[in-house]
Parts: C-alpha cells; structure tokens; sequence
C-alpha cells in the first residue's frame, strides 16, 4: 500500500468571527475513527485530499493559514448548503 492509499483525515473547529482551527487528524485507522465519529455526530463529511495534505501539516489546535482560507471557506459555504437541504 502506498502512502496515497492510506486515508487521511483532518476536522476543523469554526465558530465566527475567528479563523477555522484544526482539532483533530490523522492517517489509517486514525482518519477512520475521525471520521465515523464525525457522520455519528451529524459532522457533516467533505472529501478533498489535496486540502487534507494542506491542513494536515499544521499542529492541534492551530489556526488555518490566510493562504488555505478560500480553500476551506468553499469547503464551509458546501457544508452549509448540504444542512439547509437537509
């Protein structure tokens, strides 16, 4: 397996007007576990590996970097339009 095939995860923590944060990541059976305890909990789920690369570099609790901001900021407006269908 190479390391494009093991599954990577990164959860991001917004609450306006500050920056979104990263609280959790992590590769494997860790990425799993953030993500099933994320669709457990309604989290909302967003595939974007190239994103995930990006934030994956950053350490626990660490703001996004103004360079990742339209990147994510797409990634929310989809999350949001996703709830209010639902």
């Amino acid at each position: 397996m190479s390391n494009e095939d093991i599954r990577k995860a990164v959860a991001l923590q917004y609450a306006a007007p500050d920056a979104p944060k990263v609280v959790a990541t992590g590769k494997g059976a860790i990425a799993e576990a953030i993500i099933d305890k994320a669709r457990e909990s309604g989290v909302p789920v967003e595939e974007n590996p190239a994103l995930v690369d990006a934030l994956s570099t950053l350490k626990l609790d660490e703001t996004i970097p103004i360079d990742l901001y339209k990147a994510v900021a797409s990634v929310i407006a989809a999350v949001l339009r996703a709830a209010k269908k639902a």
